[in-house]
């Protein structure tokens, strides 16, 4: 009987886990120029955990990422960009870091 109560309990942990766990996509801008921000900004967004997808976009400047929203937020991807040197429209990249970009992806 233990045992039955206690696969029960699995399986319903499992299933609740499952539930709450959603993948959801979304847009920011994140300022660039060039294709090394390109790869820049999808890679940084990439290596997070919970990012599946991440799409830049040169034209709109636009981000489109599809990210588990059980592991990560919009916000979180966003601190992320700017400290890989890249402005979003939550956060600021520091100084120090965008100056270190190569002089092609200087967007400011």
């Amino acid at each position: 009987m233990k045992k039955i109560i206690l696969m029960a309990t699995i399986i319903c942990l499992m299933t609740v886990c499952y539930v709450t766990a959603e993948t959801v996509e979304r847009k920011m801008t994140v300022q660039g120029l060039c294709g090394m921000c390109k790869t820049r900004i999808e890679k940084t967004a990439l290596n997070i955990n919970g990012v599946n997808k991440a799409e830049w976009q040169f034209d709109t400047m636009a981000l489109t990422v599809q990210f588990d929203s059980a592991k990560t937020t919009l916000e979180n991807i966003s601190e992320e960009l700017a400290k890989a040197g890249h402005d979003t429209d939550r956060d600021k990249a520091d100084d120090n870091v965008y100056n270190a970009l190569p002089n092609c992806c200087k967007y400011r």
